[in-house]
């Protein structure tokens, strides 16, 4: 099983951190307000601990479970406390309509959380495009984008532990296509499918 921190006290890091302790993983909180960090430790049960905003994270895998223009940020405030980490990006950078990325550029903010994350440490987007509500119901593919084999074998079997399968699409410069992937499904769910209660997922033919 994995070891990792949850950086954030919000939805995502609730539902990840929930499937996470069911999986057999050990989990740390760590939050800008230490109670909410207390809080969510304790409702997560399983051992799961709450560590200090800024201190080395006891999680081999760093999951930064922030709004996107919180990410990058956060991880410089970091710094060296995230060196030999492997850093988990699961945001989604939508514009104010939700119609498109907020930046313009082809980049993503795991590519830019790559740029100032400390020597070692190896950055990988993933959860990105598997709404909240379905996370919690599990079974769905989860994809990931990352340069490291390691780091994306160690997120894969994490993610596996939480009844969920990992597809990996390839290097770090993928996770713009995987935000843009994210937005597909925003799309998808007020237009062709018409609620929130789906994933996308890879179906697989032979013959």
């Amino acid at each position: 099983m994995s070891s990792i921190t949850l950086i954030g006290t919000g939805n995502m890091a609730r539902t990840i951190g929930t499937l996470a302790v069911a999986g057999g993983n050990t989990v740390e909180v760590m939050g800008r307000d230490q109670s909410k960090a207390d809080g969510l430790a304790k409702a997560l049960g399983g051992g799961a601990t709450a560590g200090k905003w800024g201190a080395i994270p006891a999680g081999d895998i760093v999951i930064t479970a922030l709004l996107y223009d919180g990410v990058v940020p956060v991880v410089a405030e970091y710094g060296d406390a995230l060196a030999g980490k492997v850093i988990v990006d699961i945001s989604n950078p939508f514009n104010a309509t939700f119609d498109g990325l907020a930046h313009s550029e082809e980049t993503s903010i795991a590519q830019e959380v790559a740029k100032v994350a400390p020597a070692g440490a190896s950055v990988v987007k993933a959860f990105n495009t598997v709404f909240r509500n379905v996370l919690e119901k599990g079974r769905s593919d989860v994809f990931i984008a990352g340069d490291n084999a390691q780091a994306k074998a160690d997120v894969a079997a994490f993610i596996g532990s939480l009844g969920l399968r990992p597809l990996d699409v390839g290097g770090l410069k993928m996770a713009h296509w995987l935000e843009g992937l994210g937005v597909v499904t925003v799309g998808l769910a007020g237009n062709g499918v018409g609620h929130w209660d789906f994933a996308l997922g890879a179906n697989e033919f032979t013959g």
